[in-house]
């Protein structure tokens, strides 16, 4: 039997048929707890439940060891006949950003934005402002990203929005246990000052594919799993809570800002034995001086993606075997709503709320989230999921059979996967590792599937890997490995989706795998320039290492040219006198256009260039590393 064929037959046999309606408004919603008296008795029935599952568990372990026991003191028995196995369980300035992102409107956390004229970065436990306004290029601030007289170590700060005035730095704490948000002023001159800081009760959110943070309409969003601990002597200890940070600051201080009222959970029984986790989104207005939260919360199973669109947050919840759900979480603090599915898609990339009123997301067959490198490991046969947001419901339906489409491909390690225009594109890398320029390449197809109608899946054969997807306009490029050297391919994305044209930068690797390390800055309708960070062919990217240059590529009309390259100051980096965040998580290297100009980010260097007779040349550069002073 075919892939496709196969996992048509077990949608079939997993899903229930339903109808949809029209329209994006959920015919109806997930009910919440009616009452704190309501929501702490069903805690104890769960606690109970997984009390009675923990003792039938060690009574087995003792019988067990046991037995173990006896057959090592007995002589040895005949052969008894072969028993048949027991399986085992399946385990602002908004016309012009610097951020590649994935939705339009939606900002997301990154390690460099705009604020009139000036940068504003974030790196190493620090932020930093550099004048660009006119022709200026000068640093001008600097201030540590976290509390004054707080004890930053065990704490991360990877992640920075700005709105209006206010810059917001997004870390987690190890120590204090949760989210660590920083407020900061930052004036027309570009110097900053710092607010206050606020601790919100999560799990580690770090992800290396997705981000924690987004602004949308000056709105501050967070997605956050809380795994619940039933058998902790207050189980609300767990519970979405903000406290803003002094000195002497206690546990107790934390104040709930999930109410009973409005923490959710569906038909569904939590898997005996699994963690339960409240899947939390939190929206902070950040219009007043002191922060404001509200968090909406919804039970389920541990394994999650979420994914960030201008109106929702969607978080898809995976459960052992195929069965998963994927809940609907509005930003305007209504009821979520919910749909039974099946599969796991490969990360936030693999979502796009369409503007014809669906939710289509592309799948895997099994997957456990995007949590670290979850995200990453996923495999089995592939499906696209496309269903009408009005069937979204209180989470007894189940998206029908008829709205899956079977694909071709199965979802190696690796995978990368990008909405553009008409288009969903998805290939593997096949192995980047390998690097020996005299051993033959594998041709590596990229699949292209129109995702609003059941058209005919397009294979494009590609003479390189696929290790990054990005738009370029309605149209897109390919980049990855092949052997020693590094390729751009790009694609036409019209009534058929075609390879147009192919550059090769020889002896090279990409120096960033995230997203935000790609920019693409649009002239004209069918022109522009590419910026991606790039290493040499025997190096890789590391958490300790600066990228070694920005390469530059005109686009026209999809004719991929070189434009050149900026470089990093070869030799030892500064003494920065590092307390926190002392490793890049994010990456440190990005491409930057601005009001003409043309910037590359590497590390504390900021590299300005000019384009002289079709070619990037180093005008000059800045160095805004912190000044350590000297001991003697």
């Amino acid at each position: 039997m075919s892939s496709a064929l196969k996992i048509t037959l077990i949608l079939s046999l997993l899903l229930s048929a339903g109808s949809h309606a029209a329209g994006t408004v959920p015919r109806k919603t997930l009910a919440p707890f009616a009452s704190e008296q309501a929501l702490s008795s069903y805690l104890q029935q769960l606690q109970a439940r997984q009390e009675a599952l923990l003792l039938k568990q060690q009574k087995l372990q003792r019988a067990t060891a046991q037995y173990s026991a006896q057959s090592m003191a007995a002589p040895p028995a005949p052969p008894a006949p072969m028993a048949a196995k027991t399986a085992p369980a399946p385990s602002a300035e908004a016309a012009e950003s610097v951020t590649n992102v994935q939705t339009a409107g939606v900002d997301e956390g990154g390690i460099v934005k705009l604020h009139g004229k000036h940068l504003v970065m974030l790196r190493r436990g620090k932020l930093f402002t550099v004048a660009v306004g006119g022709n200026a290029l000068q640093p001008v601030s600097s201030l540590d990203a976290f509390a004054p007289g707080s004890d930053p170590s065990g704490s991360w700060y990877d992640e920075m929005l700005i709105d209006g005035d206010t810059v917001v730095v997004i870390g987690y704490s190890y120590n204090r246990g949760g989210t660590e948000i920083g407020l900061f002023d930052v004036n027309g001159d570009g110097k900053l000052a710092y607010r206050s800081t606020y601790h919100l009760r999560s799990n580690d959110y770090y992800s290396s594919r997705n981000y924690a943070s987004r602004l949308v309409g000056g709105k501050l969003v967070f997605y956050s799993p809380l795994s619940l601990n039933l058998r902790r002597g207050d189980p609300f200890g767990g519970f979405p809570a903000l406290r803003r940070w002094r000195p002497d600051a206690v546990p107790s201080d934390f104040k709930r800002i999930a109410p009973a009222t409005r923490i959710y959970r569906t038909d569904e029984e939590p898997e005996t034995g699994f963690g339960l986790t409240l899947h939390t989104v939190t929206v902070c207005d950040l219009a007043q001086r002191d922060m404001r939260c509200e968090a909406t919360a919804v039970m389920g199973p541990q394994g999650r993606v979420f994914y960030v669109s201008g109106e929702s947050v969607f978080v898809w919840t995976t459960r052992r075997g195929s069965d998963s759900g994927v809940f609907r979480i509005p930003l305007d603090g209504s009821a979520p709503s919910a749909l039974k599915v099946a599969g796991a898609p490969v990360d936030q990339f693999s979502f796009l709320e369409s503007g014809d009123g669906h939710l289509n997301v592309l799948l895997r067959a099994e997957g456990q989230g995007d949590a670290m490198w979850d995200g990453a490991r996923g495999r089995g046969d592939m499906a696209l999921l496309r269903v009408p947001l009005a069937s979204f419901s209180d989470g007894r339906d189940s998206a029908p059979a008829s709205s899956y489409k079977a694909l071709p491909g199965g979802g190696g390690y690796g995978l990368q996967n990008r909405y553009v225009g008409a288009y969903l594109l998805y290939g593997n890398p096949g192995n980047p590792g390998r690097r020996k320029a005299d051993q033959a390449w594998p041709r590596q197809p990229l699949y292209a599937v129109r995702w609003a109608d059941a058209g005919i899946v397009q294979a494009l054969s590609l003479p390189h890997g696929v290790e990054r997807i990005e738009a370029l306009g309605d149209d897109a490029v390919v980049i990855g490995a092949q052997g020693r050297d590094l390729h751009f391919s790009s694609l036409r994305l019209g009534a058929q989706a075609a390879i147009a044209t192919r550059y090769i930068r020889a002896d090279a690797a990409q120096g960033e795998s995230r997203s935000h390390g790609f920019f693409y800055k649009p002239q004209t309708a069918s022109e522009g320039v590419i910026g991606l960070p790039i290493l040499g062919a025997d190096e890789r990217p590391g958490l300790n290492k600066s990228s070694a240059s920005v390469l530059y590529l005109r686009n026209s009309g999809l004719t991929l040219t070189e434009l050149g390259a900026l470089a990093a100051r070869p030799g030892q980096a500064p003494d920065d006198g590092c307390r926190a965040s002392c490793v890049d998580w994010y990456g440190n290297a990005r491409p930057l256009f601005l009001q003409g100009r043309v910037f590359a980010l590497l590390g504390y260097e900021l590299v300005e260039g000019a384009l002289w007779d079709g070619q990037i040349r180093e005008v000059r550069r800045i160095s805004y590393a912190p000044i350590v002073p000297t001991v003697r």
